[in-house]
């Protein structure tokens, strides 16, 4: 089939949400022309239409009354789910893949389709917090690596329960968090700077993403330019896993531990 051919055929295919439906119908076993009306909700006329399109693509054969796929109708159902799975995931995907890639992060793309997505919305504007905020309260006596650019009370609430439960944190920030932390989060900053548990570490550059390490799950949180989160990628593989602990290495290499930074009456 040449290229020509082979766009056409999808051209044909995708132009129709009936068609797909026919052909995913015909996919799982053969049927009468009367079943398809019932299984895509067309008319008669529109399904004997199609069929004719799709024996004309050699998709399909009529054998005793039914259409049933032939081998070439299926790979080419087969390849176009995963055209479809592809796009869609992409859909789901993009804002994170865009968020991370606008603030230079070198993110592994493989890392991306066995990962799960907590995606803020405007019906659910907290829906990355949230997660963030229970990942951090399901870690009991725990070893938490992470990095922040911001500073919220929830996030603290729910790391001095960590630390409570027995847990260890690992924490990098920037000055502007520090300063934050500071001036509005006082009895947070002395509890960091005085448990023996709790270590954080100050960025001389800014901090535009975020990451959480605990036992076998590692995240990375994509920020909006209002430095708001808005997308957690949550994972156990490998690819990502060993991204997130080179990444936070590298980040506490070039640190500056708080006890450095911050000047105590």
């Amino acid at each position: 089939m040449t290229a020509e051919k082979g766009h056409d055929g999808a051209q044909y295919l995708a132009g129709s949400p009936v068609r797909v439906a026919m052909l995913r119908a015909l996919r799982e076993e053969s049927r009468r022309p009367a079943d398809l009306t019932d299984a895509v909700d067309a008319t008669r006329t529109t399904v004997q239409r199609i069929l004719a399109g799709f024996r004309e693509r050699d998709w399909v054969v009529k054998r005793d009354a039914a259409y049933r796929v032939t081998p070439t109708g299926a790979r080419v159902h087969d390849a176009y789910e995963t055209v479809l799975a592809e796009v869609e995931r992409g859909e789901r995907y993009g804002r994170f893949a865009a968020t991370v890639e606008r603030v230079g992060v070198d993110f592994p793309p493989a890392g991306i389709p066995d990962s799960d997505l907590t995606v803020a919305s405007d019906q659910n504007p907290l829906a990355a917090v949230d997660r963030l905020t229970e990942l951090l309260c399901e870690s009991h006596d725990a070893e938490i690596r992470a990095v922040s650019p911001v500073v919220i009370q929830q996030f603290n609430d729910a790391a001095a329960a960590a630390l409570d439960d027995g847990a260890s944190v690992e924490l990098i920030v920037d000055r502007d968090v520090v300063d934050t932390s500071i001036t509005e989060f006082g009895p947070a900053t002395d509890r960091a700077l005085d448990d023996d548990d709790a270590e954080v570490y100050v960025s001389a550059e800014p901090i535009e993403y975020g990451l959480f390490r605990c036992d076998d799950v590692a995240c990375v949180t994509a920020y909006d330019e209002r430095n708001s989160p808005r997308c957690v990628l949550e994972s156990t593989e490998s690819t990502v896993v060993d991204w997130v602990d080179d990444a936070f290495a590298s980040l506490r290499d070039d640190a500056t531990r708080l006890s450095s930074v911050v000047e105590r009456a």
